[in-house]
């Protein structure tokens, strides 16, 4: 994790908060050189995504930044899980505006081992940037790197379903988009128990390390939910060349979701939620369900894939529904 910045302490800063989290990584030599080394000899194909966080884009200026560097490691393990891989290790680039001091730094470390503690990844590597020049010293960034084992192949992919394939998503969906809400003071109708809920699905949301790997063989399409289930749909209907028809009455929602000033049709558009959508041959609904049942993880049936393009949101008459906005844009 070689410094690149002329920040006073630059390599104090990573022996002190992230030299400790590559212990046990002899490749990634206490991060004192240029690059890992990553030996790879049992033959599984590896999967490997990036993803950034950006202040005042992808979380809020007071997010504890415990939880801003928890979400930036889940967010890829969340896309490790999507195409079926274990997660292994993970490098990391941070930028560090001149105005956060080593508590703030400290923080992100302590959250990092926590979930390297609960996910079974280390850090190997990765880059510290420092402020801007000219007294603008810009957002805080964190960009992700994570590396996952594919037990099995192949793996799976967005491009995969066929028609008449059940559409499947697992948890609840609209509770990040619930929680960003509340962090923002918008939502009504939730008690403090409820909000709480929230506010943590948003921070902290839960990627499906195991349920992914167990789909694998079954699934024969699937991505994670990160821009809205609507938008997310279209992406895989569109890889797949077919329309995704889902039925409003069948999506899983929370207490939480359920109680707010939170419209359904709104829900379905919020992002954040890095739960895994996707589907299935009919005749394997059995197989879907002991996936479930050994993971642990809720799935719900919601819909199926028809020839045509796009996502239909149909009512409880079967009439579609409008959708006034599909989901996150990222541009």
């Amino acid at each position: 994790m070689a410094a690149r910045t002329d920040r006073s302490g630059e390599f104090d800063l990573i022996a002190r908060y992230f030299k400790p989290l590559a212990a046990g990584r002899d490749g990634a030599f206490g991060l004192t050189d240029d690059a890992a080394l990553l030996g790879v000899s049992d033959g599984a194909d590896r999967i490997v995504t990036t993803d950034a966080l950006v202040e005042g884009i992808h979380f809020r200026p007071d997010d504890p930044p415990d939880r801003v560097a928890r979400k930036a490691l889940r967010v890829n393990l969340s896309d490790l899980a999507a195409m079926g891989a274990a997660p292994e290790v993970y490098t990391l680039a941070l930028r560090i505006p001149d105005e956060r001091d080593d508590d703030w730094v400290a923080a992100l470390a302590r959250g990092l081992a926590a979930d390297q503690a609960r996910y079974g990844v280390t850090l190997i590597g990765g880059d510290t940037v420092g402020g801007g020049a000219d007294g603008d010293s810009g957002p805080a960034m964190l960009s992700v790197t994570a590396i996952g084992r594919l037990a099995r192949s192949p793996a799976l992919r967005r491009g995969g379903a066929a028609p008449g394939d059940d559409v499947w998503v697992s948890g609840t969906i609209g509770d990040g988009g619930l929680g960003l809400r509340v962090c923002k003071g918008e939502a009504a109708g939730l008690d403090a128990a409820q909000r709480r809920f929230a506010i943590d699905r948003y921070q902290l949301p839960e990627p499906r390390v195991e349920l992914g790997p167990a789909l694998v063989g079954t699934a024969t399409a699937c991505l994670d939910v990160s821009d809205g289930l609507v938008a997310d749909l279209g992406h895989l209907a569109r890889e797949s060349g077919l329309a995704a028809e889902i039925l409003l009455a069948d999506v899983p929602w929370s207490d939480a979701a359920a109680a707010a000033d939170y419209p359904e049709t709104e829900r379905i558009a919020a992002g954040d939620d890095y739960e895994l959508a996707f589907t299935a041959p009919p005749d394997r609904r059995d197989a879907v369900r002991e996936a479930s049942r050994t993971t642990e993880t809720p799935v719900s049936r919601i819909g199926t894939m028809r020839p045509s393009s796009g996502v239909r949101v149909l009512d409880r008459n079967g009439r579609p529904l409008a959708v006034p906005r599909t989901g996150w844009r990222h541009r």
